[in-house]
């Protein structure tokens, strides 16, 4: 534990210290709420149902897929992070230390989930001042940021894995792209109803979009159904495959 807290803070000093990163990861979900909410949502707000229609409409829709954005490319962060210590030899420096190797895995992705939440929050608090007014009660609230937090560590495991099976940190940096592009391929941005058949089936069961409905129905007090179910096992799923994999990988490297 002692050892995985310092992995934490060496990771979260790296963060402060070298803060672009930071601020591009909560620039990008905010341009897009922007975007769509300003550009796009008085016209995509008149076809989602419920509510008087317009901008109004769609920005209770579409911010818990922008939140989702937001982790997505969070954890893109990770991966860089991750190579960056596989290329500059920082690993096998830990690795002659008397240190738990699973503190470092660890603190990568502790700092990460921190990263994600940031990343929410702003993306979040932007959204109410521009007009999102979620009608969810305390726990509806903690159960959606829970939610949140969830995805937020199953995708961390997976882009630590991402970032270690990679040659280099531009590799990194691309192999995770196609996590911020399952909110347009769901249900984030316009229901899944509206799209054609192939493409519809996908985007209902890909693993974004019970996480996306599960939050938003938490969101608007609504009931969640059997979405949390599924949202549930596909974070199981995905924290359990990612980390088996991280720690794979991470073992092999040690050998070598």
């Amino acid at each position: 534990m002692r050892d995985s807290m310092i992995m934490v803070r060496r990771n979260l000093k790296h963060l402060l210290r070298y803060p672009s990163m930071t601020v591009m990861l909560v620039a990008m979900p905010v341009i897009f709420l922007l975007l769509f909410v300003y550009v796009f949502g008085g016209t995509l707000g008149a076809g989602i149902g419920g509510g008087s229609g317009g901008r109004a409409t769609y920005i209770d829709y579409v911010t818990p897929g922008v939140l989702l954005m937001a982790i997505a490319g969070a954890v893109q962060g990770t991966a860089v992070s991750v190579a960056m210590d596989m290329t500059q030899g920082i690993m096998a420096r830990f690795r002659t230390m008397a240190i738990s190797r699973g503190a470092v895995l660890t603190g990568h992705v502790v700092s990460s989930c921190c990263q994600a939440m940031l990343c929410v929050g702003v993306t979040l608090g932007l959204a109410v001042a521009i007009g999102f007014r979620p009608s969810a009660n305390l726990l509806q609230w903690l159960g959606a940021l829970g939610m949140l937090l969830l995805l937020a560590f199953a995708l961390t495991w997976l882009t630590v894995a991402l970032g270690m099976v990679t040659k280099s940190v531009e590799g990194a940096s691309n192999l995770p792209m196609p996590l911020i592009l399952l909110p347009f391929l769901g249900s984030g941005f316009v229901p899944t109803d509206s799209m054609p058949a192939g493409l519809r089936w996908f985007a209902q069961y890909q693993p974004f979009t019970p996480v996306m409905e599960t939050a938003r129905a938490l969101l608007r007090g609504t009931p969640v159904g059997s979405n949390l179910v599924l949202a549930l096992g596909w974070c199981a799923v995905l924290s359990l495959g990612g980390y088996l994999w991280a720690r794979r990988l991470f073992e092999r490297n040690l050998i070598r």
